[in-house]
Parts: structure tokens; C-alpha cells; sequence
């Protein structure tokens, strides 16, 4: 679908100049641009590619001179990258799912399917789940019994959701996340090695036993306006709920154990992994790889560098990077620390030398 500059610039809230009925059903980095295509060039350094293609119109950074650049319209974008989450929104097509249900479907009869509904191939619904309006649900999602999907709730392929699962409105779940598996919850008759290494952090006595699950008959509950990545997994809780608080948006391959409490408006990048029972306040952020301990508690406004491994309480506001996790600035000095070793090793040895050979003389 094609949009005018005026049309994308009133949807940014941005000022365009220029020709305001150019019409564009793309984006495109400048070297890569057509008379077709809005080309991408917030700042000075993106520009000096726009020669390279055959753009038309840009989005630019405030100020910019357009004409100078050979162009026929111009929007300026005061936050550029706060910009492009507006013109993809305005550009994506999003996913085709039919309207109604399909033929394939299996819905229990005491389902509950909200007005608005799309529900694509191979669904199953089950018994007593409720279904909120405009919900779209593509090719073999599974909701299970006494699940509730609120409204406007979009569900790619292969999306599972577990029973006694509910979820708020907007939420949106990637291929094959998985909400609401069982935790691992697994218990010895006797002390096992792991609890004999939390109260001595010592040598393990070992005894033949195999491990027994605690069941979760907890659930998991999310609030509005999350987004769920690929592959990732929220488990529900063994006695009370697992918590994702609104806002809260979760990349690929993340992982939420049983309990765990997570605030308002977090963000989670790939291959997170969060412990049991642990509990994090609001607009938490948590960069690629990072590993939470279970039983922490993280206060809101953590910024946790990618890689960082935190093993026991965060204060609120607080950076941190590293294995185990400490200040942002600490771990660069320690990190400063290490790389200057060798050169110090070697002024030691140096050193060493000299009095050695002073020694020698007396």
C-alpha cells in the first residue's frame, strides 16, 4: 500500500518540505533507493550515499538541506531511531491471516471466540479458553483449557499457550514461544549435591538417589502490550503465578523460569536467562546473554550489559557488566586491570632482575 510524504509525516508527527503527494510502499537505505522508495538518511553520514541511488525523498536529521541534495521532499525526523519505529509501523504489512476461522481449526464447543477473530489453519483451542476480540492466531497455535488471550492479541505460527494461561491485551508471541510449560522443579528424599554445595560451597558427598518433581500448579500471568520473541519459554509457577508486567518486551530464545516476577516496561535481548523465584522491578534492561540467578532480586532501572552474569541482589538504578556482576565502571577499570597484567608481569620481572643483580655486586 503506497502512503504520500504528507501521510507518513503526519503519522510520525514529523514536518516535511517539498513535494507532499509523492507516494512510497517502501524504505530503503540511500545507495539501495529508487524513485520508488523513501530513502533512510537521519544523519550527515548516511546522506553522502543518496548520489549512489535514485531516491526522490528522504527522511532526514533536522536542518538538513534536501534540495541541496537533489531531492524533491524531505521529512525531518528530530529522533531518528524513536522515527523508524513509527515509519515501520506505518509501512509493515504485517502477517496474512484470513479473517474467520479456518476450516481445519479444532475449537471445544465451550470456547469462547471474541468478534473480530482470525483463526488460521490447524488451531486448537481448548476447553473453557477465552479468546479476545480482533484476536489473530496463525497456523498451529495451541491455547489450552481455561487459557485467556485478551484483546488484539496476535499469535504467529506454532505459538503455544498453556492452561489456566492469561494474557492481556496487544500481546504478541513470535513462532514457537512457549507460554506456561512446567518449571524445573525437582527434589532429592536426601540432600542433593546442589544443596550441599549451597551451604558449604565445598567438596559434595555423593548419594545415589533420583531427583523427583515438584509439580507447578501455578500459572503465568501477563499483562498488556507484551511481546514475546521466538523459541522463548515463561514457565508457569509452582504454587503462585509467574508475572510479566505490561509493557515488558522479550527477544528470541529467553527464558523466564517458574515465579519469577518481572515489572513494567522491561526489555530482555536474546538468550536471557532468568532463575526461579527471582523478582524484577520496572524498565529493567537485561542485553544479550545475560544470566540471573535464582532467588535475586533486581530493582527498577537496571541496565545490565550483555554477557553479565548476576548472582545475587542489584540495586535499583544501577549498571552493571561482568562475571560475577559488579558497578559498569568498576568492571571497566577491572577489565583496564587485566589487560595491563602482561606489561606489569614483565616491569616485575624487570625489576626483579636489577635487584638480583645488585645483590650479586654486594
Amino acid at each position: 500500500m503506497a502512503h504520500t510524504i504528507e501521510q507518513i509525516a503526519t503519522a510520525l508527527g514529523a514536518k516535511a518540505e517539498g513535494r507532499l503527494d509523492l507516494t512510497f510502499s517502501r524504505i530503503s537505505e540511500p545507495a539501495d533507493a529508487d524513485k520508488d522508495a523513501l530513502a533512510l538518511a537521519m544523519a550527515p553520514k548516511y546522506a553522502e550515499d543518496l548520489p549512489k541511488g535514485g531516491a526522490r525523498a528522504a527522511v532526514l536529521w533536522e536542518g538538513a538541506d534536501w534540495q541541496a541534495m537533489g531531492l524533491e521532499a524531505a521529512i525531518f525526523a528530530p529522533r531518528p531511531r524513536y522515527a523508524m519505529a513509527g515509519l515501520t509501523k506505518v509501512l509493515d504489512p504485517g502477517p496474512e491471516i484470513a479473517a474467520g476461522i479456518h476450516p481445519t481449526a479444532v475449537i471445544d464447543d465451550t470456547a469462547q471466540i471474541g468478534a473480530g477473530a482470525a483463526i488460521g489453519p490447524f488451531v486448537v483451542i481448548g476447553p473453557r479458553a477465552r479468546i479476545g476480540e480482533n484476536v489473530r492466531l496463525a497456523a498451529h497455535v495451541s491455547v489450552a483449557e481455561d487459557a485467556v488471550l485478551g484483546d488484539d492479541c496476535l499469535l504467529m505460527q506454532g505459538v503455544v499457550v498453556a492452561a489456566r494461561v492469561r494474557i492481556g491485551d496487544r500481546f504478541i508471541a513470535h513462532p514457537g514461544a512457549c507460554v506456561g510449560a512446567d518449571g524445573m522443579s525437582f527434589v532429592t528424599p536426601e540432600k542433593s549435591t546442589v544443596e550441599q554445595v549451597r551451604e558449604n560451597l565445598g567438596q559434595t558427598v555423593a548419594v545415589e538417589q533420583s531427583w523427583v518433581r515438584i509439580h507447578s500448579l501455578g500459572s503465568v500471568q501477563i499483562g498488556n502490550d507484551v511481546e514475546l520473541g521466538a523459541n522463548s519459554a515463561i514457565d508457569k509457577g509452582t504454587i503462585r503465578d509467574t508475572q510479566v508486567g505490561d509493557g515488558t518486551k522479550i527477544d528470541n530464545l529467553v527464558h523466564l523460569a517458574h515465579n519469577v516476577v518481572v515489572g513494567r516496561d522491561c526489555l530482555f535481548a536474546a538468550q536471557v536467562g532468568i532463575a526461579g523465584s527471582t523478582t524484577l522491578g520496572d524498565r529493567v534492561v537485561l542485553g544479550g546473554k545475560v544470566g540471573v540467578s535464582d532467588n535475586v532480586k533486581i530493582g527498577s532501572d537496571v541496565v545490565a550489559g550483555g554477557g553479565t552474569n548476576i548472582l545475587s541482589n542489584v540495586p535499583a538504578g544501577r549498571a552493571v557488566m561482568g562475571y560475577p556482576a559488579t558497578k559498569m565502571e568498576t568492571h571497566i577499570e577491572m577489565y583496564k586491570g587485566l589487560r595491563r597484567l602482561p606489561r606489569l608481569l614483565s616491569q616485575v620481572a624487570d625489576l626483579q632482575k636489577a635487584v638480583s643483580k645488585l645483590s650479586e655486586k654486594d
